[in-house]
């Protein structure tokens, strides 16, 4: 069998054996050495069995994926050729490995021979990704000294990991030349698949057989007397289904619910980031003999603050094993999912023990209103971004100034599904990743993200134009990083190397790949024309042009208004 058949028969083996266990969607890049992959994945996407996507930026590419894995929860395989290339996928696969989404990542190589001696395209590949990956596949130039037995079960054995813990799998594939001519009917009657032939007949089959035995939670011994004392929760980022129950169970035993913006859990005591600015209704909490806390990644400075101070009894739920401790309490450690957890400890019905939460965050549903007035800006945007929601919709939010405004300010309908790439809170490749989760999803998606963050991924905007459904991408334009007005630094400094400051709008962006654009300039005009957005079918660029330190400035003060208010 020559050479390129070979090749053929190899990624056969890896991308059926992928395809197993879950992947239905291969995103890929263009190249030359990853010839075989690509054409594996094109002949499952003609037997229906995937579906291929294609960009011409792996930075992009890679965080599209991740998109289409948060969207469907399963896992995505990303094919890139040789080179720097793979090195582009670095940032999303960090991003994945924090949050458990499941990539599987295929990286086309030079063989073993060509590395450092000069060749084009060929760097260290082995390994490049360090400890993100929670299995790194170096597999060997592809050669029938190498059973077909071992390469599907050593394929498969990761998959079953990346099943149980969730993470990025990365598998580095040397191809030797040539890559073309292959003898299709040669793959066919390849005596090296012979072995496997069976398991490749059954596209339902898997070589390896694990039988999973999911671990229950159980309840805490002492779960009877925690339950009837003065109790916080604090819900962070969740998904949706976990959410379900946790404001009923907490109204029950009477205690302070906390939810962060990403927990899809309808907030009873919404402003939270803005009414524990209080010193005083901090301490009074800060008075709790117990803390729950279910999820991670927290958006609220000022929660985080409180969550720091507390010193007593404190409880962690959140269902992958990761080391959730930043502040070193001490704490009791439940790997389980927080709708899990709530059935086996059920709730003792009391009086609320603390009132003062309540009234505050009361207050400020008003006091934020009349702040923020009736003009289109930053932060009404945020204080009312679901008015500009659909039911039965997606909401993706980026990160930076905008997302903690949001977390701030709004208050969405009890099980929305929020996403946002908060693992290692970068602004790279956030509009790939939203255009992920609108192609994958199929349901009306809206994206919010700052202008930095779109100026970052502009290559992305090319991924919009796959997306068929109505979908809007809101940039807020506030000319330059915002975030970096809440510093303390030299004014001087910050608007040259903090804030970035510009002069640039988006609409000759649009222009350039072909999706529609709106700039509106009042409430009224914004409502009016997202009646248009929502009938056309398609992605619709929003930008919301605001002044440079509005939103920031608001922000802070708001915080200090609060901060000062004496409780009775």
């Amino acid at each position: 069998m020559n050479t390129s058949t070979f090749n053929r028969s190899w990624a056969k083996v890896i991308l059926n054996a992928v395809n197993r266990y879950g992947v239905k969607h291969f995103c890929i890049a263009p190249g030359s050495r990853s010839t075989p992959l690509t054409l594996e994945a094109l002949q499952l996407q003609q037997e229906k069995l995937a579906q291929c996507h294609s960009h011409f930026d792996e930075r992009g590419l890679g965080f599209f994926a991740l998109g289409i894995a948060k969207a469907t929860k399963d896992p995505v395989a990303v094919i890139v050729t040789s080179g720097t290339a793979v090195a582009n996928l670095y940032p999303a696969i960090i991003e994945a490995s924090l949050t458990h989404q499941k990539l599987i990542v295929i990286t086309a190589d030079r063989p073993t021979e060509f590395i450092g001696c000069g060749v084009n395209q060929a760097i260290e590949q082995q390994n490049i990704f360090a400890n993100y990956p929670i299995a790194s596949l170096n597999l060997p130039k592809a050669t029938e000294n190498y059973a077909a037995t071992w390469l599907v079960s050593t394929v498969e054995n990761a998959c079953v990991k990346q099943q149980q813990e969730g993470g990025v799998i990365h598998i580095n594939a040397p191809f030797a030349e040539p890559l073309y001519d292959v003898e299709e009917t040669a793959i066919a009657n390849n005596a090296w698949l012979s072995p496997i032939q069976s398991w490749l007949n059954n596209p339902q089959a898997k070589w390896l057989d694990h039988q999973q035995i999911q671990a229950e939670v159980s309840m805490h011994a002492n779960w009877d007397y925690w339950r009837t004392k003065r109790g916080v929760i604090v819900v962070g980022q969740l998904p949706v289904e976990q959410g379900v129950g946790i404001k009923t169970w907490a109204e029950t035993l009477g205690w302070c619910l906390i939810t962060d913006i990403q927990s899809c859990v309808d907030a009873s005591l919404p402003y939270a980031d803005i009414w524990l600015s209080n010193k005083t209704v901090q301490e009074l909490l800060l008075q709790a003999d117990i803390v729950i806390q279910f999820g991670s990644r927290v958006i609220s400075k000022r929660v985080n603050q409180f969550l720091e101070a507390f010193k007593g009894e404190f409880w962690q739920v959140d269902e992958y094993q990761d080391n959730i401790n930043p502040f070193s309490h001490h704490q009791t450690r439940f790997v389980a999912k927080a709708h899990h957890f709530l059935r086996v400890h059920p709730p003792l019905r009391q009086k609320p023990w603390r009132l003062e939460p309540l009234a505050l965050s009361q207050f400020c549903t008003d006091f934020i209103e009349k702040q923020i007035g009736g003009g289109l800006n930053e932060a009404s945007f945020a204080h009312n971004l679901q008015d500009v929601l659909v039911p039965k919709g997606n909401l993706f939010l980026g990160n930076s100034l905008f997302v903690r405004l949001v977390d701030a300010l709004c208050k969405l309908p009890e099980g929305y599904p929020v996403y946002t790439n908060r693992g290692a809170s970068g602004i790279d490749g956030l509009i790939a990743t939203f255009a992920g989760i609108a192609k994958a999803s199929e349901q009306t998606t809206v994206g919010v993200i700052g202008d930095i963050s779109a100026l970052h991924d502009l290559n992305s905007i090319a991924l919009l134009s796959q997306i068929n459904q109505p979908t809007l991408l809101f940039v807020i334009n506030n000319s330059g990083g915002a975030i970096f007005d809440m510093l303390p630094v030299d004014s001087k400094a910050k608007s040259q190397f903090y804030r970035l400051s510009h002069n640039l709008e988006f609409g000759q962006i649009a222009t350039m790949f072909g999706i529609e654009y709106i700039r509106p300039f009042t409430w009224a005009d914004l409502k009016a024309k997202l009646k248009l957005a929502y009938n056309r079918r398609g992605v619709t660029l929003v930008e919301i042009k605001v002044n440079d330190q509005d939103g920031s400035n608001l922000y802070k003060s708001l915080i200090k208004q609060i901060s000062q208010a004496e409780i009775a």
